[in-house]
């Protein structure tokens, strides 16, 4: 494959220059269920990561895979740029995740529980309860579980029920002695109960929820006889559909309506214990097309997986917070930036001296992010707060001032997002509640998520309007700030304030401006100026002039910008991407992306951050932003990237990419084939990037037999 894309004329139109988006993700999926089994993390640690990996499955299905039957259904003929057809991505997909699920299995249950268990973390069967553990059992069951169970029987006159999405379910084999008949039954496992219900007695041992109710079927139908109960679990197409036609005024309605929609979604998965008999698994699977809309396609065999004797991993997280310290992560405390220590200087003193730029979690949300906007609903010469709100915890601190600012008199104006993925009724929520409290809120531009990260203050300082800014690449939400890796930055620059103040008049009024002078916004122009940048490092490298490129991202999958990679490749420029997610460029292609090096970051963190740096003969520039390079981000979001423009800033961002890049601990290289390989420490020192960074929000405190230091011109 490689000769052939290398020798080939026509390679900058042939399609497997790209790897295929899906499996791609599937891959980065690989990675975190990678380190479930890496015995270098504590066990609990472990379980983090296998239940971030059934739920990142979850969504994949609801999204992804639910969108790739969509289009067989359709019979879409327009292809990804990698040139598989849906129905081909969806053969690969389905036998890329038996792979995985087999191994999630064994990694749960020949390794985790069983390594859980001699730390005395335990899950139970009710066989392994003695007499009085099993009467305590009981007495939950009776007042706990029973009053909220409703058992609904399949039969003629009871037609097969609706299944809710993810929702686990026991399917319950019946007998009537008097008739000596076989009947069905299903019983729903409610979420609005723990799934795992503790043992009195026994610290931090529990039995799952499901089996307190599958011993228990007796109550739920007397006079039957139990022959044999299983469980299942149903995965349901739970994307939004939003009209690009649609008008601002009319989309919160249409979002409740369509949140509403989606739990009537179709079903694409069939979740079921191992060991549910062939029979059992077949009238699911046939009830389950029988009720479906023949519009889409029925449920086959392959997509109707085994996924060992618990269903739901992402359950476990629950499990992976117990209070064992010796089988979790040491603590970590964010620090207080350097340049917010002294309580004698407000925010804005400092921000006004000069730029101001923090990295989380490593440096405290609160102390900085949470700060100014605290700091502005408070002060009096504040005229105006404005945000772009996308994921945020509707009761935390910064909608507290919000909502405290709009009540002391200050214009208040907030972009909400309704169209969060699976964070639309949080959402919709919050937004009412903000205008209950007399902030201005809008939706956004009809057709456009808006994921930039903004927040404007507009303060009258000594008979002058000053603008006050931060930019973020991550969203304004505490919790997340603790365990996604972001930066953010505080600047009062006239120019970017501009900017920043044109794009929220965008957002929240009537307005076609492409043309901004210090922002690089999405749609009106990203990737030409990511591509622009790319090629004009194509042209110093041509020149013989100093060229370098390094980005860190989630995710690369913009066709053209891959190709305007290729091509900077090509003429001599070094390129050094650290892409967290899907990556569908090949590196390492001789004579074509030879000069490209692929890593991904998978650790503690969730690294979130996007940081692009170009050398430009010796010049360095350094953006930062909400965008990584794809089609979603360039074409359908708003998005927004600013160039940090402060040198002293330079060198700390150089050091983090700097230990990204040199890390032999929690990175991944990419292949030329897809496929990812873990780096090892050869010299026997680790240089893991999270604990680096814990040491130093930047990576700058290093010893010197632990680091690789990449040549300064690298950086420019």
């Amino acid at each position: 494959m490689q000769s052939a894309l290398t020798t080939s004329a026509e390679f900058a139109t042939n399609p497997t220059r790209f790897l295929n988006r899906e499996l791609s993700w599937l891959e980065f999926n690989a990675r975190v269920l990678a380190e479930a089994f890496d015995e270098r993390n504590p066990l609990l640690e472990r379980l983090k990561f296998l239940a971030i990996f059934g739920s990142n499955l979850d969504e994949f299905y609801m999204v992804r895979v639910a969108g790739l039957r969509r289009q067989v259904s359709a019979r879409v003929q327009k292809l990804p740029p990698d040139g598989f057809t849906p129905r081909e991505q969806l053969d690969r997909i389905e036998r890329r995740v038996a792979e995985m699920l087999e191994s999630a299995r064994v990694c749960l249950h020949e390794q985790l529980l069983p390594g859980l268990a001699a730390h005395g973390v335990r899950l139970l069967g009710i066989g392994d309860l003695t007499a009085a553990e099993r009467q305590q059992v009981d007495a939950f069951f009776e007042q706990n579980v029973y009053p909220v169970l409703t058992p609904l029987a399949v039969d003629p006159g009871h037609p097969f029920p609706y299944i809710s999405n993810l929702s686990i379910s026991l399917a319950v084999e019946l007998r009537d002695p008097e008739r000596t008949s076989d009947h069905f039954a299903r019983v729903k496992v409610p979420k609005s109960l723990p799934r795992w219900v503790p043992v009195e007695g026994r610290p931090n041992q529990f039995v799952p929820l499901e089996a307190v109710i599958g011993a228990h079927l007796g109550r739920l139908f007397p006079g039957m006889q139990i022959v044999g109960w299983h469980t299942f679990r149903i995965t349901r197409y739970s994307d939004l559909e939003v009209s690009n036609t649609e008008e601002p005024e009319d989309l919160l309605a249409m979002i409740e309506e369509q949140v509403f929609q989606r739990r009537f979604g179709e079903v694409v998965r069939l979740e079921v214990q191992t060991g549910m008999p062939a029979a059992l698994r077949t009238l699911l699977l046939d009830e389950l097309r029988e009720s479906e809309d023949p519009e889409f396609e029925p449920l086959v065999d392959r997509e109707v997986h085994e996924s060992g004797p618990l269903l739901d991993l992402g359950d476990l997280l629950a499990l992976s917070t117990l209070d064992v310290p010796e089988l979790r992560d040491t603590p970590f405390q964010a620090v207080v930036p350097q340049d917010l220590r002294d309580p004698d200087r407000s925010i804005f003193d400092v921000i006004r001296e000069r730029d101001l730029l923090v990295h989380h979690p490593f440096e405290s949300f609160t102390a900085s992010v949470e700060q100014f906007i605290e700091a502005a609903a408070r002060d009096d010469r504040t005229l105006a707060i404005k945000m772009t709100l996308y994921r945020t915890s509707g009761d935390g601190a910064i909608v507290k001032a919000l909502t405290e600012a709009a009540q002391r008199g200050i214009q208040v104006a907030v972009l909400v997002e309704l169209q969060a993925r699976f964070e639309e009724a949080n959402n919709i929520n919050f937004a009412r509640t903000l205008e209950s409290f007399g902030v201005h809120v809008a939706y956004g531009v009809p057709g456009l998520k808006t994921h930039a990260k903004l927040a404007l203050v507009v303060r009258r300082e000594h008979d002058e309007i000053r603008r006050y800014v931060h930019i973020g690449t991550g969203n304004y939400n505490s919790r997340t700030a603790r365990v996604y890796t972001d930066l953010g930055l505080f600047t009062c620059s006239q120019s970017v304030g501009a900017d920043v103040s044109d794009l929220f008049n965008m957002l929240t009024g009537f307005s076609r401006q492409r043309v901004y002078r210090k922002l690089v916004v999405a749609p009106s122009g990203m990737r030409q100026r990511v591509i622009q940048l790319i090629d004009r490092e194509a042209e110093h490298a041509r020149a013989g002039r100093p060229a370098r490129i390094i980005a860190k991202m989630n995710a690369l999958v913009d066709a053209e910008t891959i190709d305007a990679l290729y091509r900077a490749s090509k003429a001599g420029v070094e390129i050094d991407l650290i892409v967290r997610g899907i990556c569908c460029l090949r590196p390492q292609l001789p004579g074509v992306s030879d000069r490209i090096r692929v890593v991904s970051v998978i650790g503690r963190f969730l690294e979130h951050s996007r940081v692009y740096f170009f050398s430009n003969d010796g010049a360095g520039e350094y953006y930062i932003g909400s965008a990584d390079w794809m089609p979603r981000n360039f074409d359908r979001r708003v998005e927004a990237i600013v160039p940090v423009e402060d040198v002293r800033w330079h060198p700390r961002l150089a050091s983090l990419l700097e230990t990204c890049l040199a890390d032999n601990r929690q990175a991944w290289e990419l292949s030329a084939d897809g496929s990812y390989a873990q780096r090892v420490p050869l010299d026997g020192v680790e240089r893991a990037t999270h604990r680096l960074l814990q040491r130093d929000p930047w990576g700058q405190v290093r010893d010197s037999a632990t680091a690789r230091e990449l040549p300064a011109e690298a950086f420019g």
